[in-house]
């Protein structure tokens, strides 16, 4: 690859992504919409450190918005592939405003793809979710059906894998549907358990746990979500791929006590009653991915952790001021 189209630029896998194409020497095209789906100040964090490298061009834009993104591919038409990580993420905000996840989450993709086919570009991968497999038993193989999705978010994200699909089928675009699973690491997303419990123990904040503590998760460190990320722009016709952890679950408690560990500090909870879209479980096989993209992930839960306190007691001046949300 020479040169890439990475929607989401500014998000967290999407950052960290551009980082290791860029690495490799891929130009990158970065567009993101900036908005306030959490505190701006992450975005502002990563987007600033992706500026400073060479090879990365910027256009704050909405993938939703047809001729904006038309605009650069006019500018750029000769993407040797496209990263749709773009996305409206998380489970129990889509419930509160669900239009905005089916506008970015699937009519986005949608605009992707026709802009792709209208100029010629023929590789895409495409970020959705292990949140699709919810009700299914585990470890999560790509063949499960994915067909009742529990949240707005999840469901937008189906039709998003569905949509790449028939544009495969009738326009020959090689496709990679990538379900993540639980990604961790420096500069995270604020509305999930690890950045929000770093933060909340380190200050002597208590926790909010929704449950028992005892649901687990396959978390999954976010330079081995890159680095499959990249893997994927392999030619493959249609695939579903799962990138996650690989090796067994966690459960909320175990997370907590390694982030104690690793501050030295002991963590107050306060429970609340679990949330009826929330999975109780999450658990990857990820033989498909050993096989087809020679993915495994290299980071192991403890050195992750290890890292994403790192980057937080190198930024805490203004990461401490980050507004979480429950």
């Amino acid at each position: 690859m020479k040169k890439v189209l990475l929607t989401g630029a500014a998000g967290f896998i999407a950052t960290r992504t551009a980082f290791q194409l860029l690495d490799d020497g891929v130009e990158v095209i970065g567009v993101d919409n900036l908005n306030d789906a959490y505190d701006s100040r992450l975005k502002d964090h990563r987007l600033g450190e992706l500026k400073k490298r060479d090879g990365f061009e910027f256009h704050h834009l909405d993938i939703a918005d047809l001729p904006a993104l038309r605009k650069v591919f006019e500018q750029h038409g000769d993407f040797d592939a496209v990263f749709n990580l773009a996305a409206r993420a998380g489970v129990r905000y889509s419930i509160e405003n669900p239009h905005v996840y089916l506008q970015s989450n699937a009519q986005g993709c949608l605009n992707v793809l026709e802009l792709m086919r209208e100029f010629g570009v023929k590789k895409k991968t495409l970020a959705s979710t292990s949140s699709l497999y919810a009700g299914q038993p585990l470890p999560f193989v790509e063949t499960l059906p994915v067909d009742r999705p529990l949240s707005p978010y999840a469901s937008s994200k189906k039709a998003a894998e569905v949509m790449c699909y028939t544009y495969h089928h009738l326009f020959d675009i090689d496709v990679t549907v990538l379900r993540y699973f639980t990604v961790y690491g420096p500069a995270g997303r604020p509305d999930m358990a690890p950045f929000r419990f770093i933060k909340w123990i380190d200050e002597g904040t208590p926790i909010t746990v929704f449950g028992d503590g005892k649901q687990s998760r396959d978390f999954t460190y976010v330079d081995d979500i890159a680095s499959g990320t990249i893997a994927a722009a392999k030619p493959v016709g249609y695939e579903i791929v799962n990138l996650g952890g690989g090796k067994r679950p966690v459960d909320l408690l175990e997370l907590i006590s390694t982030m104690e560990e690793k501050l030295g500090k002991k963590a107050t909870i306060e429970w609340k009653p679990a949330h009826k879209a929330d999975m109780k479980d999450t658990s990857a096989n990820i033989e498909k991915a050993k096989s087809l993209l020679g993915w495994e992930p290299q980071i192991d839960l403890e050195e992750g952790i290890e890292r994403t306190i790192e980057w937080w007691r190198q930024n805490r001046d203004w990461a401490s001021k980050v507004d979480v949300q429950l």
